[in-house]
């Protein structure tokens, strides 16, 4: 049986996995923590196989007053919990890192491949990509270090910008039909993920994703679909979004951003047991 410890306790993605791993009692026990205080610090770590650390800040903030608190949360927690983890006898540390060390997306068709150098573009990014590096110094035969660096995690229940695009999808009739790409992974396949990697000791930076790219407009037109609506997709609004871009909010809806697809594969393991349709339905029903 594998012993987890998942930091961050009421986290999404933190109670997703352990739903997820819950289902074979059998093979996992799970716990989790909370880490808003110091009072981790006093939890035995030696009991566990893998500690699973998502606590950290989620969401980008510009707010130059956040910075601090962003290497605080995102950065120093990360490497304070890891030289615990190791020192106490953990055999697996996985981080939750992000698509976000790359910088973010923009007009421009962006592939990033084994050969991409990260180059974030705000603290959150940055506080992420140090707190990977932090870590990394860490790794042994017998602390193994995993670093995963998922685009935008959608599901039901998730936040962000998904749950925005959702709402507007419910609601409006029309939507500019704009040409982009993005790389997104639904919390199921993460979660299986996670799963397959701590059945099988691995180590290393991994980039999971779903098998599909995603275009902005045909997300939005499939939210639509589930709940029985109809949206007039558009490109009148084609020139207007071109010249808007730089403006973070249409960046984030209609920048382009994705892995090169190889990268994502696992060969030991189909991980990707959702594909698109069915991941909207089931976030949405």
């Amino acid at each position: 049986m594998k012993k987890i410890l998942i930091t961050g306790k009421n986290s999404y993605i933190g109670t997703s996995l352990e739903s997820w791993l819950m289902k074979e009692p059998d093979k996992y026990q799970v716990d989790t923590i909370d880490m808003k205080d110091g009072s981790w610090k006093e939890q035995d770590f030696s009991g566990y196989d893998v500690v699973f650390h998502v606590a950290g800040i989620a969401h980008v903030s510009s707010d130059p007053k956040m910075e601090a608190l962003y290497y605080q949360v995102n950065r120093d927690l990360t490497i304070h919990t890891a030289e615990k983890a190791r020192a106490e006898g953990v055999k697996q540390f996985i981080f939750m890192s992000s698509i976000i060390v790359y910088g973010d997306s923009n007009r421009k068709k962006r592939v990033i491949d084994k050969d991409t150098v990260p180059m974030p573009c705000n603290f959150y990014g940055n506080s992420k990509l140090q707190a990977e590096e932090g870590i990394r110094t860490l790794a042994t035969d017998r602390f193994k270090i995993v670093i995963l660096r998922p685009p935008m995690i959608y599901g039901k229940g998730s936040k962000g910008n998904y749950p925005r695009l959702a709402s507007l999808a419910k609601k409006t009739p029309i939507f500019p039909d704009f040409e982009n790409e993005r790389s997104m992974l639904h919390i199921d396949n993460l979660c299986e993920f996670i799963k397959v990697i701590v059945d099988h000791q691995d180590a290393g930076v991994f980039f999971p994703q779903n098998k599909e790219y995603v275009k902005t407009s045909h997300l939005v037109k499939t939210i639509a679909e589930v709940h029985g609506k109809k949206i007039w997709m558009t490109r009148m609004f084609y020139p207007f979004l071109k010249l808007v871009f730089g403006i973070e909010i249409v960046n984030k809806v209609f920048g382009n951003l994705v892995y090169e697809k190889s990268l994502s594969h696992y060969e030991l393991a189909n991980y990707r047991i959702r594909d698109f349709r069915e991941s909207i339905e089931m976030t949405e029903k």
